[in-house]
């Protein structure tokens, strides 16, 4: 209960410094608040001098045996006091006289309440009532007085800064479009430059498999036919081993066959990724576009994470392939950081692991082509799960995260292709080295008829 003494020093009821770092997460209890609690069989006067003494407050709580009963705005206090005999009515008697004539409808709002949601509830009201201020219970039983116009104030501020995060969202999904075209531009230049001498040494191969085989028999057939080598010629077979440049001559070709082989796959990978900026989607084989990103992504795997395939039977999916790729690349990119992370403090025994599946699964009344990529790497804390699609949102150290792979994503699949990004997570997983999968993303791709 507030009293004229307690008024004599300035301000005490303002329980709130004010609205300089407001944030999209903002909550009310980062508003400034007034403490000023009425009980109800106190008399009027009491109300009058607390409002009297200052200005700034917008009303008055009123409370009977320490329970809330609601609350009375400055303006319908005032109001009740201008009307003939107000004064004489209510100075005298217990405010509970007052607060029952006074029509209202105290909004009560846990002081955790975002700013945004509680501006729009209040709002929502009836005309008469739109301007009153709001209860706002900082901690059970404990309430404080909320002026509606600094709520407002605070919700112009927050659009302010969401319109500027949207236009810078929007800035810098355009620059790494960009970007990320350039590359596809420039990768594709580039895998066509590997790809023509590729196919010249690959096309070579086999004449000089052919001809190297033929020399080889010649050499065989004249082996044969002598009778009598001569010492030099001898000497020059036992120099350079015959015997055994007729047997490896061919592993030679083989493994430059085998090498061949590999180029034209990462070109080919690399092709793939390159149609980012494809305008139209294409029928394509997504165990393919997996396979195409994990060509790519190889040299960060290596022989330290166990890669296990579960891959379903799965038709053709009209998609963005370069999309697709980049999509892949941004998770399993990830998974590859948070094992790394664990196995820098794993026991020699722990198997780091990412596994792939796909299969089509009935859904809502359609039909899905689902791809599931997991790992038993640390999981993510629960407490972030809900923000990691969110732009600019990482946890990843300064310059070695920019916090768009995951929102842009997530952006490819629900909006470009109609999908759903889905992700499961057990938390706190860093130290539990069992073989249980810890993080599951599910990519949802619809299927046509």
């Amino acid at each position: 209960m507030f009293t004229l003494e307690q008024l004599s020093d300035g301000i005490p009821h303002l329980s709130s410094t004010g609205m300089n770092n407001l944030c999209l997460d903002s909550t009310l209890q980062e508003l400034s608040l007034y403490d000023l609690s009425i009980e109800s069989s106190q008399p009027g006067k009491e109300v009058a001098q607390a409002l009297e003494a200052n200005p700034l407050l917008p009303g008055f709580i009123v409370l009977e045996k320490g329970q809330l009963l609601g609350m009375i705005s400055r303006r319908k206090f005032l109001e009740c006091m201008s009307r003939p005999y107000g004064p004489e009515l209510f100075m005298k008697r217990p405010i509970k006289c007052l607060y029952l004539l006074v029509p209202t409808n105290t909004l009560v709002f846990p002081s955790n309440t975002l700013i945004v949601e509680s501006a729009k509830r209040c709002l929502q009201r009836s005309p008469e009532l739109v301007d009153e201020p709001v209860v706002v219970e900082i901690e059970p039983q404990v309430y404080r007085l909320l002026d509606i116009h600094q709520l407002l104030v605070a919700q112009s501020q927050i659009h302010e800064l969401a319109t500027n995060l949207i236009d810078r969202q929007t800035k810098s999904q355009m620059l790494q479009t960009e970007k990320m075209a350039s590359l596809g531009q420039m990768v594709a230049g580039v895998a066509h430059e590997i790809l023509n001498p590729v196919n010249f040494i690959a096309g070579n191969l086999e004449y000089l498999a052919n001809y190297s085989q033929d020399l080889v028999d010649l050499i065989t057939a004249y082996e044969t036919e002598v009778n009598q080598i001569p010492e030099n010629v001898n000497n020059l077979r036992e120099e350079i081993e015959i015997d055994f440049l007729k047997d490896d001559i061919q592993q030679i070709v083989n493994s430059m066959r085998l090498g061949t082989e590999r180029l034209v796959k990462i070109v080919n990978s690399l092709r793939n990724f390159s149609h980012i900026g494809d305008g139209e989607q294409k029928a394509i084989n997504l165990h393919e576009c997996l396979e195409s990103t994990l060509l790519i992504l190889h040299n960060r795997i290596k022989y330290s994470i166990e890669l296990v395939k579960n891959y379903g039977k799965l038709p053709s999916v009209n998609c963005y392939s370069g999309q697709l790729s980049q999509v892949f690349v941004n998770i399993i990119g990830n998974a590859v950081d948070a094992l790394t992370e664990k196995i820098s403090i794993a026991p020699k025994t722990w198997q780091a692991q990412i596994i792939i599946s796909t299969e089509i699964v009935e859904a809502d009344g359609k039909l899905w082509a689902v791809v599931r990529i997991a790992d038993n790497g640390p999981g993510i804390p629960w407490e972030i799960q809900g923000r990691i699609f969110e732009t600019f949102f990482t946890t990843k150290p300064v310059g070695k995260g920019t916090g768009l792979g995951l929102a842009i994503s997530h952006q490819i699949i629900t909006e470009n292709h109609r999908g759903k990004l889905n992700v499961r997570s057990q938390s706190d997983k860093l130290e539990d080295f069992s073989p249980s999968i810890s993080t599951e993303f599910e990519i949802m791709l619809p299927l046509t008829k």
